[in-house]
């Protein structure tokens, strides 16, 4: 079960629970896993995918409240007795996750104290999360979001190279492509990073955190407060 933060802080009881529950799935990008309203079926525990919780409007515009990775579970609310998906989850970067069915984690959680109250600290984080994310919207320009998206991004894969279209890039940062457009090639002339045909490679770290907003370490703090 290793690769998935949240199960290796699980402790050998709860862990050889689900263990016979959990299977590897390969999560190919932009697959959606649930729409919003749905019900859902599976849960997943990313190892090296890293999946987007977004808000459709009606518009059609695409809207990313939420980054989930090797930190935590996806769906996890289904088996806390949640009725509906309150977001689509889809998938940012291409990677492999743990897959289980979310009866077996819900009988999981009914057994365990520990691991009930683990999925609700989580669901806190992630709430945490969308909240800042808000606020990140209202209040931070796009250069600043970013760079604290590209940080988040990286942190959850593990890689400086991600692999995304500047498409992709505006709608999980809710802005114009050609502004997201600008922006990349602001912080490529900056050094910051490369950007070619989909590829982002992350050149100076540091200087990326000095850009980015104060939403990074925050969403770093929340997670490190309820989850360690």
């Amino acid at each position: 079960m290793s690769g998935n933060l949240l199960l290796a802080a699980l402790n050998e009881a709860d862990a050889d629970v689900l263990r016979p529950h959990l299977r590897i799935v390969r999560l190919e990008q932009q697959r959606i896993l649930f729409e919003a309203g749905g019900a859902v079926e599976e849960v997943v525990f990313p190892t090296s995918a890293v999946i987007s919780l977004v808000v459709t409007l009606s518009t059609g515009e695409v809207v990313e409240a939420a980054m989930v990775g090797r930190d935590g579970i996806v769906g996890a609310l289904a088996a806390l007795d949640g009725k509906l998906t309150l977001s689509r989850a889809i998938v940012q970067l291409a990677g492999d996750g743990l897959a289980c069915h979310v009866d077996a984690l819900k009988e999981a959680a009914l057994q365990s104290r520990t691991l009930h109250s683990l999925l609700i600290r989580h669901e806190q984080a992630v709430y945490a999360q969308s909240q800042q994310s808000v606020a990140c919207i209202a209040s931070h320009g796009v250069e600043a979001r970013l760079c604290r998206w590209l940080l988040r991004a990286r942190d959850l894969a593990g890689s400086d190279t991600l692999m995304f279209t500047q498409e992709f890039l505006a709608e999980m940062l809710g802005a114009s492509r050609p502004t997201v457009s600008v922006v990349a090639h602001t912080l490529q002339q900056a050094g910051l990073i490369k950007y070619s045909r989909g590829k982002i490679q992350i050149g100076n770290l540091e200087g990326l955190q000095d850009a980015s907003c104060e939403c990074y370490q925050t969403v770093k703090s929340h997670y490190q407060t309820l989850l360690g």
